[in-house]
């Protein structure tokens, strides 16, 4: 039996965990504001809220309900767009009433629950930021600049927030109807389901976030034998221990984001992370279902490589280590046995002279998979000679690609414009892209090129 809250009323159900809780919501509550576009995660228009009691307060995370399984939602209050309405519209429907950001409406419920979620958030609220909060949610209608216009109204008023009660705050001044201030007292009678112990059943699947596996088996879903990562406590949290930054395999790429350990490793980080996918998609995906999935365009699997990260693989208790790059053998094909699941990815924590960079091209800034994306690591002594080299590069490879002779090649040398230029040229010598749908091979040889070169601009601007 599957309880969570469900905008402001309780919900038991038997109904099969790999269901998706978008159809859920639709098609058993007939709740039909939430709209089901692409099933893939893309448009946003089945976006809802995720609520998690931790430590005595509840955390709101913005989700597309169409990869979402029904599993997942055990302990959570789930909000739709129906469960945001106040007397009248919210400031938050106000807003985009009165900037004509509506025209047929489908994508609108989306949006509002995205908006309403970054009302909701305790991090920046600045007109980036409330843009960045919508990146998942596509119209074809308005164009864009009169959602934009009504963000700003938001962020305008949001200024006089006050974070100390926040929530008291959000419903005084008509962002979210009364029942969210009492909704924490509920939710702490439902227990999670039975995931804390872990079969080695051959028809178990293993779900995170579940944005790789519904986009790719959607059917054979629906009535798999699951166990939902998410409520392994052993498999969440990223923290420093024996010097090394530990991820859990169940946190999610949103968490690295906001993570200080890894916001450490750049002043770029968010901006790398706005690049990996959509707001609602980072708070979903998890890391071990990144790397698992094998995809030799990986954000997450490019961005550990080139940290040299090493994955723990748990084998009924028995742990085992490997560095990352042997894990990948082959095209979707893993150095993981039937009865090994993901325990976490750690690496060393960097010291000082530490570089680290992440660039990605595809069709689309945001929301879009790569053509080519590569990331890179250096340190720097106080000789100025490079100590550490760690390259890597996706859609290049048949998987994710560690670049061992290029990252050889630059130890012990200093940088200059004719190192670059041969480390260029040996990156060439290691990767064999395809043409597909992405690109030629000609044309991903030269994002390759072009991505280095960016990698090393940002390392050693003083040779551009």
């Amino acid at each position: 039996m599957i309880g969570f809250i469900l905008n402001n009323e309780r919900i038991e159900t038997d109904l099969p965990q790999g269901m998706v809780l978008a159809d859920f919501i639709r098609y058993k509550q007939c709740l039909t504001g939430t709209k089901l576009g692409c099933r893939e995660g893309d448009c946003g228009a089945c976006t809802v809220l995720v609520g998690t009691f931790s430590h005595g307060k509840i955390s709101y995370e913005s989700v597309t309900s169409c990869l979402m399984p029904l599993g997942n939602a055990q302990g959570k209050h789930i909000v739709t767009v129906e469960g945001v309405n106040t007397e009248g519209l919210n400031f938050v429907q106000q807003a985009m009433t009165d900037e004509g950001g509506t025209q047929c409406g489908f994508c609108t419920p989306g949006f509002i629950v995205s908006l309403c979620g970054f009302a909701l958030s305790e991090s920046k609220q600045d007109q980036t930021e409330g843009v960045l909060a919508i990146a998942g949610n596509i119209c074809r209608c308005t164009g864009y600049k009169s959602i934009e216009r009504a963000i700003e109204r938001i962020v305008d008023k949001l200024k006089d927030k006050n974070p100390e009660d926040s929530l008291n705050w959000l419903v005084s001044n008509n962002f979210l109807p009364a029942y969210f201030l009492d909704i924490k007292y509920r939710m702490p009678v439902f227990q999670k389901n039975g995931a804390d112990s872990i079969s080695a059943d051959s028809d178990i699947v293993f779900v995170g976030g579940g944005t790789d596996l519904y986009v790719q088996r959607p059917e054979e879903m629906y009535q798999s034998k699951m166990v939902h990562t998410l409520y392994r406590t052993d498999l969440k949290g990223i923290w420093k221990a024996s010097g090394k930054c530990h991820i859990g395999a169940s946190a999610s790429t949103e968490e690295m984001k906001q993570s200080e350990i890894i916001q450490s490793l750049s002043p770029q980080t968010h901006d790398f992370f706005d690049l990996i996918s959509s707001l609602q998609i980072r708070n979903m995906a998890t890391v071990a279902g990144n790397l698992v999935n094998a995809s030799p365009i990986g954000d997450l699997a490019i961005f550990l490589l080139a940290l040299d990260a090493e994955i723990v693989l748990n084998a009924k208790g028995a742990l085992r280590q490997l560095p990352l790059h042997s894990f990948f053998k082959g095209y979707k094909t893993l150095d993981k046995s039937a009865d090994e699941f993901v325990q976490e990815v750690n690496f060393n924590l960097p010291s000082s002279g530490f570089l680290f960079n992440f660039e990605k091209v595809c069709k689309r800034t945001y929301l879009d998979i790569a053509s080519v994306n590569s990331a890179a690591s250096v340190t720097i002594n106080s000789k100025g000679e490079i100590t550490q080299a760690a390259f890597s590069a996706g859609g290049v490879a048949p998987v994710p690609k560690y670049l061992p002779e290029t990252s050889a090649f630059l130890m012990g040398k200093i940088p200059s414009a004719d190192l670059i230029a041969q480390s260029l040229e040996l990156a060439q010598s290691e990767v064999a892209p395809i043409a597909d749908v992405r690109g030629t091979v000609q044309y991903k040889r030269l994002l390759l090129r072009q991505l280095m070169t960016g990698h090393f601009m940002k390392f050693f601007p003083e040779l551009y």
